[in-house]
């Protein structure tokens, strides 16, 4: 095994879900208005999607209008890094059982303002690479 290839390794998606559910802090992505914007949002992982909460505005509104989005988290220690990209669509629940589960998974907001809707990230796809650190 070459260097190169030691210090980059694909992760098998059953891995980067792990990761994920191990992290509560991660970025969304998304176009607003032709422009591309990112959005830090802590977040869960229930039922293999990727939930958040929001209040109205422009993570809201993008993903009613705009629902093609990336979400991305990443980690690292001394020897290591690693990056999980979910490349989905952003769905507002609307049915009460759709809001209903949401609320099981118990997210709790970290920002002051009141952050009452619900965003729910369908992955497409779901990808992630480790990266071994060098001298």
């Amino acid at each position: 095994m070459s260097e190169a290839s030691r210090a980059m390794t694909i992760l098998p998606v059953s891995e980067c879900w792990e990761l994920l559910a191990n992290e509560s802090l991660g970025r969304l992505v998304t176009c607003v208005d032709g422009d591309p914007h990112i959005f830090p949002v802590n977040f869960v992982v229930q039922h293999r999607t990727v939930l958040f909460r929001t209040a109205e505005g422009t993570k809201l509104i993008s993903a009613a209008i705009n629902n093609n989005v990336l979400f991305e988290v990443d980690g690292y220690d001394g020897a290591e890094g690693w990056s999980v990209i979910v490349a989905g669509q952003a769905r507002v629940p609307r049915t009460d059982e759709d809001i209903a589960d949401a609320e099981q998974a118990e997210l709790r907001s970290w920002a002051a303002a009141e952050q009452s809707h619900y965003v729910r990230i369908l992955p497409r796809s779901v990808t992630g690479r480790r990266f071994a650190f060098g001298a």
